[in-house]
């Protein structure tokens, strides 16, 4: 589809060494360099698109109409046609070349955000652990996480009990997403479901960071703990993928956190991924990092 038309914006599709990227220009002068955006958009890395979904351009006409920004939206090539981890390194890929070339759209260097929402959450936190120690290229501003997805050990902590039959996102329709996401049989999905695709090892080295016990008691009433499960070997080594960062970015080590940007996280009530939401602003702020945190009462994914 061509790019739809905006009387107070610039908008044109251009490829960022090779990614596709629907860029958001206001068309009104400025005395100075704008602010950068870019923004990972949600479904999954199986949905979602730059040029036919609605609440995406939606959102990017608005945050660079109210904040008089230059937005990128990166279309990453969807899974399963394109394999994991084929989405991270696009999106990775693309907030590079914008860092290396943000004067070309009159944007500050110094003053880039990464925003996505949902999976583009995930890309967003995995974008920002990549490049927090790199000297070569301008710093990351700040990075935005809506509704992120962060980790895949744990699927019974009190947000996915208090919402597994929500209505866009459900706890089963999530680990399914994810195994069609990295090309896995779905008969897996009931295991992982279950935490028997974790052995004790894993359990006990990141119960300090994933855990029902770190979350505030405010969101567990109701919350009851799930009975032991049986670790089964064999889902375990099919899903070694779930234990990695990029998939998991809560997983990742203190020294990849410390120098990450100044964040905001949004999180929402009614919503399947919330405590991970607030497990990893508890991680920031254990190292270091400013977190501005903003929770929808009313809300859902």
């Amino acid at each position: 589809l061509p790019a739809c038309r905006d009387s107070r914006l610039f908008i044109k599709d251009l490829h960022f060494d090779g990614v596709p990227v629907r860029i958001y220009l206001p068309r009104e002068p400025s005395a100075s360099k704008r602010r950068g955006v870019i923004f990972f958009h949600g479904g999954c890395g199986i949905f979602g698109s730059i040029s036919k979904e609605l609440k995406e351009k939606v959102i990017c006409r608005y945050i660079a109409r109210k904040s008089d920004s230059v937005v990128a939206s990166v279309g990453y090539h969807l899974a399963p046609e394109h394999k994991y981890p084929g989405q991270t390194l696009e999106c990775l890929t693309a907030t590079v070349h914008f860092l290396k070339t943000a004067e070309t759209y009159g944007v500050d260097p110094a003053r880039i955000i990464v925003c996505g929402d949902s999976a583009g959450g995930t890309y967003t936190a995995s974008v920002c652990q990549e490049l927090g120690h790199r000297t070569d290229i301008p710093k990351i501003r700040a990075q935005v996480l809506i509704y992120p997805f962060l980790q895949a050990l744990n699927f019974n902590l009190p947000s996915h009990q208090k919402n597994a039959a929500g209505a866009f996102l459900s706890r089963d329709r999530t680990v399914h997403f994810i195994l069609r996401y990295l090309n896995k049989d779905c008969s897996l999905k009931e295991p992982i479901l279950a935490g028997s695709h974790v052995p004790e090892s894993i359990n006990l080295k990141y119960r300090k960071w994933i855990s029902p016990d770190l979350i505030p008691d405010v969101f567990k009433l109701g919350y009851k703990p799930p009975l032991p499960t049986l670790f089964l070997p064999e889902v375990h080594e099919e899903v070694q993928e779930l234990f990695k960062p990029w998939i998991s970015p809560l997983l990742a080590e203190d020294d990849v956190l410390c120098p990450l940007p100044d964040t905001c996280i949004v999180t929402c009530e009614h919503d399947v991924l919330r405590d991970e939401g607030l497990l990893y602003k508890k991680r920031l702020e254990d190292n270091n990092v400013r977190v501005t945190w903003h929770h929808v009462e009313k809300g859902f994914h």
